[in-house]
């Protein structure tokens, strides 16, 4: 017998959220990991709010609703309010009733711009990483460093120079005036954007297209191949190797580690660098335009093999950041800003690729 297509919708519903998100979903054990991480980072969150005045969105409900930003490359907070309002799945994760009001896009931006500010991204980051090591999933012998291009959210337009006295506006358009600079020499020196005064004109490899942009560093341990420390630092030719001994001295430690890298490390000045910090370089060999400093004592050990392959897997973490994790170009300005998008993104990815560790283990 045919169904009958009745619209009448059901005005009351007995199962709840928990109920209707199936067992095995994956957000499930995600969302474990997340709430044991804010158990730890709920000091942190205390110090950010006044002790009197009106009640805030709880800063619990806030990094999980950025959380699912990040996993499902929501592009605006005013997408991410409009699943909050009608999609179960979103506000089972979220803590949120299904009769509960949905915040106001404005009032979320001015309480997420609370936690911006603070240092939680670290925190929460270090609490994932601890729940990594219960895990036993980490490396403490073998790890890998490497940097990856964040566009600024800033456009060629607004790269002026500095001393440059305020222009006209032309008449085809204020808004987005037509600029010809064309054969202007455009250097971090004499130039700065108006959008962002922090993002820098760089150029990763000769031929590419410069753009305003910064640095995202990683620390990444070769086991698993999880991120154990981040960075961000201005676009610079020498900020990678820069970002890789505060990086490692950030994680001093007794015993004798290695560290892989790819062939713009392989300076004689960052070797000297590391062997000082008791650190084996297994950096890959630059042979195409000068001398590398790496030489048979170090290219003979079978580890070293071992180190070129499994630095690869640093870009599997800048795939997935850029890709998934909002970071091809970031929409927050500012160097404290989309350094605390940087870790907390990073930390969002080891929530996944531990969930798929221990389910794989089990």
């Amino acid at each position: 017998m045919r169904g009958q297509d009745t619209q009448q919708a059901g005005m009351f519903s007995y199962l709840s959220p928990e109920e209707r998100v199936p067992a095995a979903h994956p957000l499930r054990p995600l969302r474990q990991y997340v709430d044991t991480a804010l158990i730890a980072v709920s000091p942190t969150l205390e110090q950010l709010y006044a002790r009197t005045g009106r009640p805030s969105i709880a800063p619990e409900k806030l990094l999980r609703a950025l959380l699912l930003q990040v996993l499902y490359s929501i592009r605006s907070e005013r997408l991410l309010m409009e699943q909050l309002d009608y999609n179960l799945l979103f506000r089972w994760f979220v803590g949120l009733d299904l009769d509960a009001p949905v915040w106001d896009v404005t009032v979320f931006t001015k309480n997420r711009d609370r936690l911006l500010d603070g240092d939680v991204a670290t925190v929460f980051f270090e609490q994932v990483l601890a729940h990594a090591k219960t895990h036993r999933l980490l490396s403490n012998e073998h790890f890998t460093v490497d940097g990856t291009l964040i566009e600024a959210w800033a456009g060629q337009k607004s790269f002026k120079k500095t001393a440059e006295p305020p222009a006209v506006p032309p008449p085809d358009d204020p808004g987005n005036p037509s600029v010809n600079f064309r054969g202007e020499r455009r250097t971090n020196a004499t130039h700065a954007s108006t959008t962002d005064p922090e993002a820098r004109l760089y150029k990763k490899a000769v031929g590419q297209e410069a753009k305003l942009c910064f640095l995202g560093h990683v620390l990444m341990e070769n086991r698993h191949g999880l991120v154990v420390n981040t960075r961000l630092t201005p676009a610079t030719g020498t900020a990678e190797r820069e970002a890789a001994v505060a990086l490692l001295d950030a994680r001093a430690t007794t015993r004798r580690i290695t560290l892989g890298g790819d062939t713009n490390d392989d300076t004689h000045q960052f070797v000297q660098d590391l062997r000082a910090l008791q650190i084996t370089p297994h950096v890959a060999q630059h042979t195409t335009r000068r001398t590398s400093a790496i030489d048979g004592r170090t290219t003979r050990h079978p580890g070293y093999a071992v180190s070129q392959q499994k630095r690869k897997r640093v870009e599997e973490i800048f795939g997935w950041l850029k890709t998934v994790g909002l970071l091809r170009k970031v929409k927050l300005r500012g160097m404290q800003r989309v350094g605390w998008l940087f870790t907390f993104a990073a930390a969002v990815y080891h929530l996944v690729r531990i969930r798929n560790l221990v389910e794989s283990a089990a």
